[in-house]
């Protein structure tokens, strides 16, 4: 026997979406001082992993600008009209950022260049450390409670920033401290996997799959199904 759980109220869909709306400005500002703080400073060391952090910064900008497009516009239907738009926005944002860290992964394991010390690299990967999983956090759950795809989408695309921002801190001191000029491309072809995956996942929509209005089975019901997305499916606004 199932049981109806209706979705956001319409008072409650329009908070969620400003509240998207908000934090989708916040990333696109932050992102946008930290490709310009990367790109210098990693022009300034020769560091191709600085360079590929700012540009990875101007990706995300790309995929926050398609999620403020979409929730932009104030009718329910027209956003949802655009979601798809979005979504391959997104995954052609993820493919691209792949193709550019394993490249740059590639050429800095064949000995491709040697970056110099940055303490400027140093400082806005540990503040992006910082920073970015709260924004990311704070929109994933936003998209989940609204079951918007694209919010979800986007809010991996913030996540693996933290990863980056994670793998460049680490390659940046090992290189200023140790000479391991290793780390860094290893851990970035790790990195390079994950955003093919998420960009397979945000291009089939499977970055959330709720609906408005759930079906809510029996306990013993499969898992996708407690989302409505079908048997066996998984949904990742559950998680």
């Amino acid at each position: 026997m199932t049981a109806i759980s209706l979705g956001p109220s319409p008072a409650r869909r329009d908070v969620l979406a400003r509240r998207i709306r908000l934090l989708v400005a916040a990333t696109i500002t932050y992102n946008v001082i930290e490709a310009a703080v990367a790109l210098t400073a990693g022009t300034l060391a020769s560091s191709t992993a600085l360079i590929g952090f700012g540009l990875d910064s101007v990706i995300e900008v790309s995929s926050a600008a398609a999620v403020a497009w979409q929730f932009s516009a104030r009718d329910h239907a027209v956003r949802d009209a655009r979601e798809r738009t979005t979504l391959r926005i997104i995954s052609v944002s993820f493919f691209a950022l792949a193709a550019y860290v394993t490249a740059d992964a590639v050429r800095a394991l064949t000995g491709t260049g040697e970056a110099e010390r940055s303490v400027p690299g140093i400082v806005i990967a540990a503040l992006s450390l910082a920073v970015m999983p709260f924004l990311s956090a704070a929109q994933r759950r936003a998209g989940r409670e609204l079951g918007s795809a694209s919010a979800v989408a986007d809010s991996k695309q913030t996540l693996l920033c933290t990863y980056l921002s994670a793998v460049l801190l680490l390659g940046l001191v090992l290189n200023a401290t140790l000479g391991w000029a290793w780390a860094d491309p290893i851990a970035a072809l790790v990195i390079a996997a994950i955003a093919v995956k998420e960009g397979r996942d945000a291009w089939q929509g499977k970055g959330c799959c709720a609906p408005a209005a759930a079906v809510v089975p029996a306990v013993d019901a499969e898992p996708g199904e407690a989302c409505g997305c079908g048997p066996g499916s998984r949904c990742a606004c559950c998680d």
